[in-house]
């Protein structure tokens, strides 16, 4: 009984608290997917928890990967771990050196969307309405699209071909 109230007091904890990655940025694939090196010289692809950024070939497309970029690019970040996506990224919080959260940073600069699908958070739902509020980035276009219309268009397009 005693290790049982032990485990739950004190091991179990350890296990609800996220994992966390760190690495070098080593390419930088649009504005929420990047590629880091590890300690172990593995390369990691990360996507950015909670936001979508416009798409290459997109408008604010090469905006969002040049910001993505600025931050990130051949410094050491940490990714705080929140999943996997379907495609084997992982999928987490970008923390750089200095403390900047490259995902809110992203939605504060009005170059991504809240993927309200994935994250509920109120921190990133205010930081997207305030750029969009503020018309920031891609919020100074007056029907600025979503990445995922974005990419259906674009599936749709080339089914067709």
């Amino acid at each position: 009984m005693i290790k049982i109230i032990f485990y739950i007091l004190f091991l179990l904890p350890l296990n609800s608290i996220s994992q966390t990655l760190k690495g070098k940025v080593i390419r930088i694939a649009d504005g929420d997917t990047i590629t880091i090196l590890d300690s172990n010289k593995s390369q990691i692809r990360i996507r950015l928890y909670g936001i979508d950024c416009p798409e290459n070939g997109q408008d604010f497309g090469n905006v969002a990967k040049k910001y993505t970029s600025e931050l990130c690019f051949a410094k050491t970040i940490s990714v705080g771990i929140k999943d996997r996506d379907q495609y084997g990224r992982i999928v987490g919080i970008v923390w750089t050196e200095d403390s900047i959260n490259v995902n809110l940073a992203s939605l504060k600069e009005g170059l991504a969307w809240h993927y309200k699908h994935f994250d509920h958070s109120d921190e990133f739902a205010q930081a997207e309405y305030l750029a969009k509020l503020e018309k920031r980035g891609l919020w100074k276009q007056p029907n600025a699209i979503p990445p995922w219309e974005f990419r259906r268009e674009k599936k749709s397009w080339q089914q067709d071909l």
